[in-house]
């Protein structure tokens, strides 16, 4: 089967660049795919082009959608553009797609796709909604920044409402077809792959409506094809002082939230998605039948709290069609910076801080090397000293900030800082944030045709200078050059491991596979916010037991009998492999100029 689908990605721009750097990927390149991740996937049958529009300069890119090692483990923002192919349509590419009948050997069931079609069909006559297109089938099996390519699903059916998720999952109970939920294609840890037997993939991302917003109650109800910044941008659009603080990737969608368990930059704050943000979920259960997990109430002793069963479930246990989330207040903010001698000596200010009650909404840390990328990058209006560097950014009132930086100065100075500086202006607050979302362009156009595989990992805080050591350790024995950042207020880093080929990609997996066992030994996680997928699955064991890995196994067995809803992710193998080789531990960005190709 040949797939036609043309990506493109713009990376690695320095200031006046006159060539935009980019780099073609091959649909049957082993690794590092990257296609359209921030809007809906164009419609338009039978073949798509998919492409990010070019960025003159990160820093003309605007806050709006710039690139930062930050929110969601490593918010990638960037600014897309969608180009339709408009020759003429091939009236026969969906015939060519050989749709299998998977033979029955064994315990193993007969998958019946031929026939899950043909009920498909009937049941969602519009051409549109049902399709067999090869590069619709490549394209929803692919993540926007995963390291390796999927495998392309058999059909996708484009719903629209929670009706249509149950006609598609009856009709895959009947033939016993398994189902992979798609809604922003912006998970990071091969969550949309298809299994071998082949699959169905339901693409949520129509269900995009913002149902109702409850101001006085400070909460708003909608769909899962949400985006959390088009819904803050319309709260702010209606004049609503409220907002929805969890800020992974931009463009990441309410459904994929909460399937993740996501994070981001507010997260010192605000929580996470496993919080109480997210106050009720609609979900399709993978019998079919549709539940509501709780009601509006901001709290309930009701039971156990169902909800949560599905936060992090990463589709596994139902498809999430809609939830009603909290909405906190919108406050006045401002940031401060200053640098430390090392990581130790910031990480401990920042437990000091905390400890004490500041009112911070974000602290994020950046290591001597990044700071000196971004001072080559040249999209700063200033010359960061190159030391280890806090970014904080505080909330309230103008006298609430003014106390807050009064002591974090006074706090960090006991820890070695220097340089303390608070922002005198909107615009100057922003300029220096700017500079922290710049990270990755700025860390990516350090070895210019390299490839980066970002890494995540989180430790109970004041274990965060001792595992930032070890992979420092790590790299330095491997040769490898991996500039780090982070929300230190979480325990959370990452680390954008640079390699040219595969010579050092194999030195990459040695030392990512380090660092995630370094963090379970530090009681931490291997995976602080990216999610589990495919990636990740074999350091379950070793990081929860196995004893809490079996009741997962048995909710999951419990719920879906048959093994139809996204399988092959999550769950680990019945027994660890003794060398464990994750399939995605990282995610792998290009950064590669073809000077041919104008800006």
């Amino acid at each position: 089967m040949t797939f036609t689908i043309t990506r493109f990605v713009s990376l690695g721009l320095s200031a006046g660049a006159s060539k935009t750097s980019l780099r073609f990927f091959s649909p049957t390149s082993p690794r590092c795919i990257n296609i359209h991740p921030f809007s809906n996937p164009i419609r338009t049958p039978p073949r798509r082009l998919y492409s990010t529009s070019t960025v003159r300069t990160a820093k003309a890119f605007g806050s709006a959608a710039a690139v930062a090692v930050i929110a969601g483990g490593a918010s990638l923002f960037f600014g897309l553009a969608r180009s339709r192919d408009t020759g003429t349509p091939n009236p026969t590419a969906e015939a060519v797609v050989e749709v299998p009948t998977i033979p029955q050997t064994g315990s193993e069931p007969i998958r019946n796709f031929s026939q899950a079609l043909e009920d498909l069909q009937a049941e969602f006559p519009e051409s549109s909604i049902v399709s067999t297109d090869p590069s619709e089938l490549y394209a929803y099996a692919q993540s926007a920044y995963s390291q390796f390519v999927g495998s392309p699903h058999t059909i996708v059916v484009h719903v629209r409402s929670t009706e249509d998720v149950v006609k598609v999952v009856k009709i895959s109970n009947k033939y016993l077809v398994p189902i992979v939920p798609y809604s922003g294609g912006t998970s990071l840890e091969g969550n949309l792959s298809a299994p071998s037997s082949g699959s169905i993939c339901v693409d949520l991302s129509a269900l995009d409506k913002i149902i109702a917003i409850n101001e006085s109650d400070a909460d708003v109800v909608c769909q899962a094809g949400v985006t959390w910044n088009h819904l803050n941008d319309t709260l702010k659009e209606k004049g609503i002082p409220l907002f929805f603080p969890l800020d992974p990737g931009r463009d990441a969608t309410i459904g994929g939230m909460i399937s993740t368990g996501c994070s981001g930059t507010n997260a010192v704050k605000y929580g996470t998605a496993r919080g109480e943000w997210i106050l009720n979920a609609t979900v399709v259960l993978p019998s079919g039948e549709v539940i509501k997990t709780r009601q509006r109430a901001r709290k309930s002793s009701a039971g156990f709290d169902v909800t949560k069963l599905f936060i992090g479930a990463e589709g596994t246990l139902g498809i999430i069609t809609e939830a009603t989330l909290r909405l906190a207040p919108v406050l006045p903010s401002t940031v401060a910076v200053a640098q430390f001698p090392d990581i130790r000596h910031a990480t401990n200010a920042v437990c000091d801080i905390l400890n004490h009650g500041a009112a911070l909404q974000c602290v994020e840390i950046i290591d001597e090397l990044t700071i000196k990328v971004l001072n080559q990058f040249g999209t700063s209006a200033r010359k960061w000293p190159e030391k280890v560097t806090l970014f904080f950014k505080f909330q309230g009132s103008d006298d609430a900030i003014q106390e807050t930086s009064r002591y974090v100065e006074s706090a960090i100075m006991k820890h070695g800082a220097t340089d303390y500086q608070l922002a005198s202006n909107e615009q100057e607050s922003e300029d220096i944030w700017q500079d922290r979302r710049n990270a990755l362009f700025a860390c990516l156009a350090y070895r210019p045709g390299c490839k980066g595989w970002i890494t995540d990992v989180c430790v109970p805080v004041s274990r965060l200078p001792d595992l930032i050591s070890a992979a420092k350790k790590d790299f330095e024995e491997l040769g490898l050059v991996a500039p780090i950042a982070g929300h230190v207020g979480d325990g959370n880093f990452h680390a954008l491991v640079l390699y040219a080929d595969d010579a050092e990609l194999a030195l990459v997996r040695e030392a990512v596979s380090r660092i995630n066992r370094k963090a379970i030994e530090l009681e931490g996680t291997c995976t602080g916010e990216h999610g589990v997928g495919t990636g990740k699955r074999n350091y379950l064991l070793t990081e929860l037991g196995e004893g809490t890995v079996a009741l997962m196994r048995t909710i999951k067995q419990t719920l879906d009998p048959h093994n139809l809803f996204n399988p092959g992710k999550l769950y680990p193998d019945v027994s660890p492999p003794t060398d464990t080789k994750p399939l995605t531990e990282g995610h792998a960005i290009l950064n590669t100029k073809l000077a041919s190709n104008e800006s």
